[in-house]
């Protein structure tokens, strides 16, 4: 690998304006990436098998906020990954650069031609594009898979299809992964993303409601207004090199009504450590219930210790030897 390529490994490049030298002459692709299921996978493994061939970096182009976020706001699909988690699951794949640009009033009114002027040619000069047939780009919507063909002899750079990649003949995309987090279906979700579903922050301090209620919670905002699942689960929580069992609530709280953005409140079985501050992992493994608004406080920490009692049967359930107990859904 040449000293050019060396220097450009790992980096995060956010706008045209912090684009350097070592960041231009690329294998681009372009997409949101979002949950880096099996199918943004393979379209990374093109992107790495054609910067080996070229001898340059690979590059993700991604954009902050979601084009569907900007348009629809409140109404846009709830992402998989929050932004520092995409981030990291691209450079596991391999990747060496990820530039980031606004998506915003000036993108927006791009047409199709000055997006592949400005951004591909002159701001990246990308050599070898990898993009879906589906992809479309620009104001005035013209920007497509034959228009950036036509755009790559006139420029000089290649444009390739991304891979395709089918479960039950059906093809792998971030909605199909979105259903079965809803329907509590984490094993094939699993199969789909390649690895568990999983929520990461930073815990923070809440108004200590569930210490209050004797049931003390590791709070992590989503910095959403939709979650891709809601509920109670059956969890673990990975923190510096542990794994606990845990049960956790994904929603609004919708019996004391004082949220409007969803929460991830986490309460780890029989333990009391001190979580505030540190960035824990949730992995989810099964659902028990759905969100539901309880009569009163009373009613809602009767069900909060059942949930903690079917959590706790479910790890006990799995600590039995093989064959002797198949964990059903709480």
């Amino acid at each position: 690998m040449n000293p050019e390529l060396m220097s450009a490994v790992k980096k995060f490049i956010r706008g045209l304006h912090n684009l350097h030298p070592e960041n231009r002459g690329v294998v681009a692709t372009i997409g949101t990436f979002d949950g880096i299921h099996l199918g943004h996978q393979a379209i990374m493994a093109q992107v790495r098998n054609k910067s080996a061939i070229f001898e340059l970096p690979s590059m993700a182009m991604i954009f902050e906020p979601h084009p569907m976020e900007y348009f629809s706001q409140e109404q846009a699909p709830a992402r998989l990954m929050r932004m520092h988690e995409k981030l990291e699951a691209i450079y596991a794949e391999g990747i060496d650069q990820i530039f980031c640009l606004q998506f915003n009033r000036s993108l927006r009114q791009l047409s199709a031609r000055e997006f592949i002027d400005r951004v591909l040619v002159n701001g990246i000069r990308v050599r070898c594009l990898v993009v879906g047939d589906d992809f479309r780009f620009g104001c005035d919507r013209k920007g497509d898979s034959d228009m950036l063909r036509e755009a790559g002899r006139q420029y000089g750079f290649e444009v390739i299809d991304t891979a395709t990649v089918e479960l039950k003949g059906r093809r792998v995309s971030s909605t199909w992964v979105r259903q079965e987090l809803q329907a509590g279906n984490f094993t094939f979700a699993e199969t789909l993303l390649g690895k568990p579903f999983c929520i990461s922050g930073r815990v923070v301090h809440g108004q200590h409601l569930g210490r209050t209620l004797g049931v003390p919670t590791a709070n992590v905002h989503l910095h959403r207004y939709r979650a891709p699942l809601s509920g109670v689960f059956v969890v673990e929580v990975l923190v510096e090199g542990s794994r606990l069992p845990a049960v956790a609530n994904v929603g609004v709280r919708p019996t004391v009504g004082d949220l409007v953005k969803p929460i991830l409140e986490v309460h780890v079985l029989d333990w009391e450590g001190d979580l505030y501050g540190k960035r824990i992992t949730v992995q989810f493994i099964n659902k028990i219930r759905e969100e539901r608004q309880f009569a009163n406080v009373d009613e809602l920490i009767v069900n909060i210790q059942a949930d903690i009692a079917k959590a706790k049967q479910y790890f006990a359930d799995l600590r039995r030897a093989p064959g002797e107990v198949t964990p059903a859904n709480p």
